[in-house]
């Protein structure tokens, strides 16, 4: 469910029309909607109801500050795969011991960020990562909580480039491997080992992978207790999928009710770190039709909106949903069209041959279910500049991260002394030159 719906003709965001927010902030730019947000969260939370478990939302599918202060404020954690994220989670309001630290590649100069701040968790991915925050945590006379990511070797039937939980990809321990892991970290004194970790994939529909999953995990924390250890937590990672088009994923229910009965009489504090599931649906892009170019064989729809600000369809052959602004008449006509954005790539393509209703020059378009992995994936490519984001509430709206200057964009970057002084020399001698 979400709360993009047309009204008197006009999509709205909540109770805000999408084309006042437009003439306000221009285009291309996001919008959230925190009605969204709220209610995805509570429904996940709900089906929790009486455990001991604990939401901890995935920053990465996005992490500005109003999306995740709005999270925390109804009890959210944040897992994190950076110090920037750690920065962005305790800016935002997070409290540092609800916040669980994932990712391949954590470097020393992390680890010591994330210990002084006191968070809950390191899920540890390789036996180098757990020397070396071995290392780190007793230079400062500390015991980093940690959980071994395990890889349970579980296809999750997903684009493969979101597809984490088999033998083939980076993330994770293969389970007899992992059992030495933890028996290495029980002899380590700057670590302590409480529990395990595991996440299998991105925008998983069927419910199959994750019970195949959960009843792995559960005979893992069975065969570590009996090795001995004090496993207490288990993180079960997300990627509950959203429905973006004609998929019908597996209600936030059924996923917690599996979980429930999978896993909820071990005796362990129960993680769940979803991101797609509550921000995906909570957002939309909004763009302008800047042309539309007619040929023999095809209609192009170009928009202003680029593969540097939604790039899932380029990554990922990725669906979204495409929506004039203004509601088309109940009889429109549909006529294929590929809606294309500016940038000088055939790959700046977001559909090709949509059914899609007559479209005019300055026509808004809404790219729907955005709100996840769109403006956190974004860049400047071209040198166009990151579109604002804005958040909506009932009937007000506010620019949550502003459009930048082209100024801005350009002041971040320093010329070396030796071309400075060339480009000095060469602004001193213009007027010369074009005195002659």
């Amino acid at each position: 469910m979400h709360h993009f719906a047309y009204r008197d003709g006009a999509l709205h965001a909540e109770d805000v029309p999408v084309a006042r927010i437009a003439q306000a902030v221009g285009t291309p730019f996001y919008c959230y909607s925190t009605a969204t947000l709220e209610r995805h969260y509570t429904v996940f939370a709900a089906g929790l109801s009486g455990l001991d478990a604990r939401i901890y939302y995935a920053l990465k599918a996005n992490g500005n500050l109003a999306v995740v202060r709005t999270l925390a404020r109804l009890g959210a954690g944040a897992d994190i795969v950076s110090e920037g994220e750690l920065r962005r989670a305790r800016t935002a309001g997070v409290a540092a011991d609800a916040i669980v630290f994932s990712g391949v590649g954590k470097t020393e100069a992390e680890m010591a960020a994330a210990l002084d701040a006191g968070i809950f968790q390191f899920n540890v991915e390789s036996e180098p990562e757990l020397r070396a925050l071995d290392k780190v945590a007793r230079g400062r006379g500390r015991a980093a909580p940690i959980a071994i990511r395990v890889n349970p070797e579980v296809a999750a039937g997903t684009h493969a480039k979101i597809t984490t939980g088999t033998k083939q990809n980076k993330f994770g321990i293969p389970w007899p491997q992992a059992r030495a892991v933890y028996a290495l970290a029980r002899d380590l004194e700057g670590v302590a080992a409480v529990g395990i970790a595991a996440h299998i994939g991105s925008q998983i529909l069927d419910l199959a992978p994750f019970e195949e999953t959960f009843v792995k995990l559960r005979d893992y924390v069975l065969a570590l207790r009996a090795d001995g250890h004090d496993i207490r937590r288990l993180d079960v990672g997300g990627g509950l999928g959203v429905p973006y088009g004609a998929e019908a994923p597996s209600a936030p229910a059924e996923y917690t009710g599996l979980a429930r009965r999978i896993l909820g009489n071990l005796g362990c504090h129960l993680m769940f770190e979803p991101g797609r599931l509550i921000a995906g649906n909570a957002g939309i892009l909004v763009a302008r039709v800047l042309y539309i170019k007619e040929s023999e064989e095809r209609r192009f729809v170009i928009v202003d909106a680029a593969m540097n600000d939604l790039i899932r369809p380029a990554l990922y052959d990725a669906w979204h949903g495409i929506v004039p602004v203004a509601e088309p008449a109940a009889r429109a006509p549909l006529a294929p069209a590929d809606v294309v954005g500016p940038v000088c790539e055939s790959g700046d393509t977001f559909t090709l041959e949509r059914p899609l209703p007559p479209l005019r020059t300055n026509d808004l378009l809404a790219f729907t279910t955005a709100g996840a992995y769109g403006a956190v994936m974004a860049s400047t490519y071209n040198s166009r500049r990151l579109v604002p984001e804005v958040a909506v509430k009932g009937d007000a709206f506010a620019v949550v991260r502003p459009r930048p200057t082209y100024e801005a964009m350009l002041a971040s970057e320093r010329l070396p002394d030796w071309l400075a002084a060339a480009g000095a020399t060469a602004a001193r001698g213009r007027p010369d030159e074009g005195s002659r």
